[in-house]
């Protein structure tokens, strides 16, 4: 029996307090090896802050970091060279070349001679900017600027790379292609990527986590959202319609919203009684039932359920 590989990034308990205000408030993170994980929530909802902390930035109020195992606290050095960071306003220096912006990173990393040159081949070709080394950062288009910015985080190879709202600002092309490419790093990288486009985190990570202010209020695999709310959701379509109040008579419907054609969409307890009673009810009722059928979860139910309602902070300001 072969034992699971460790997490090769473990938070506990993470705070973060500005004055009065608590910004992140006990979260619990971890990333597995070869693992992409999406950290979901609304604006100001304490991603970016979470993503500082993690990535050695900002020091929490109190919590724990490891990196690979090292306490990013006691050697902050060590735990670094596992890690590349994309923050959600790149680094770059528009007045170098890429080749020069690379080269300089990678110097920064330690890199030189030989094992500066292959790496920057290697960045270049996995980033797909091999024709773009003697052009001007400043001179790239924003998707080809992520592009670089996401080089500049792999360019020493690290073991987990963090990625604060990749795709903010580009295009629908120019997201399609950076989202291929975040794919593409998770053959060889950990990667932990940060956004509120819920379509970008389906699209791309294998979990989600959903933070919503400052909390965790969700933590799963991507195949699990089906089965994360506590209610379902059921469309039906009668030919002489019922009305809500009749709706919501039916024993287990808890929801009824009037959509067209005869259509209904129905909020249910879970199980497959409230079908079952709709059912009886159309036939006792002459509502002539001609669909009925339950909703699969979105990651965009979910999250709504999660987000929507205000969650008080602890110690935050009025």
């Amino acid at each position: 029996m072969t034992s699971q590989a460790p997490n090769l990034v473990e938070a506990c308990g993470l705070m973060r307090r500005y004055g009065p205000v608590t910004a992140v408030s006990e979260v619990d993170l971890t990333l597995a090896p070869g693992e992409i994980l999406g950290l979901l929530g609304p604006n100001g909802a304490g991603k970016t802050t979470t993503l500082r902390m993690l990535a050695g930035c900002l020091a929490p109020t109190a919590g724990e970091i490891r990196i690979n195992g090292t306490d990013i606290a006691s050697d902050p050095a060590d735990a670094k060279a596992h890690l590349g960071y994309l923050p959600e306003r790149p680094p770059l220096h528009p007045e170098m070349t890429v080749d020069e912006y690379l080269g300089f990173c990678a110097r920064l990393r330690g890199m030189e001679g030989v094992r500066r040159r292959e790496a920057l081949e290697t960045v270049k070709r996995d980033c797909g900017l091999q024709d773009s080394g003697r052009r001007l950062v400043g001179n790239l288009s924003k998707g080809y600027q992520q592009r670089v910015g996401i080089a500049q985080a792999i360019v020493h190879r690290p073991a987990v790379v963090i990625l604060d709202e990749p795709t903010v600002g580009l295009d629908p092309n120019q997201m399609r292609d950076i989202r291929a490419l975040i794919r593409r790093l998770g053959d060889r990288h950990s990667v932990l990527i940060s956004s509120h486009i819920l379509s970008e985190i389906q699209a791309t990570c294998s979990r989600v986590v959903i933070i919503n202010a400052g909390r965790v209020v969700f933590d799963q695999a991507m195949a699990g959202v089906d089965r994360a709310l506590d209610h379902q959701t059921v469309r039906a379509g009668f030919d002489r319609g019922p009305d809500q109040a009749a709706l919501l008579a039916v024993d287990g419907v808890l929801e009824a919203i009037a959509l067209n054609d005869g259509h209904w969409q129905l909020r249910c307890r879970p199980g497959n009684a409230p079908r079952r009673n709709i059912a009886r009810a159309s036939a006792a009722g002459g509502w002539e039932l001609f669909e009925l059928t339950e909703q699969t979860a979105r990651l965009e139910d979910v999250f709504a359920e999660l987000t929507v309602a205000p969650v008080a902070r602890e110690d935050s300001a009025a």
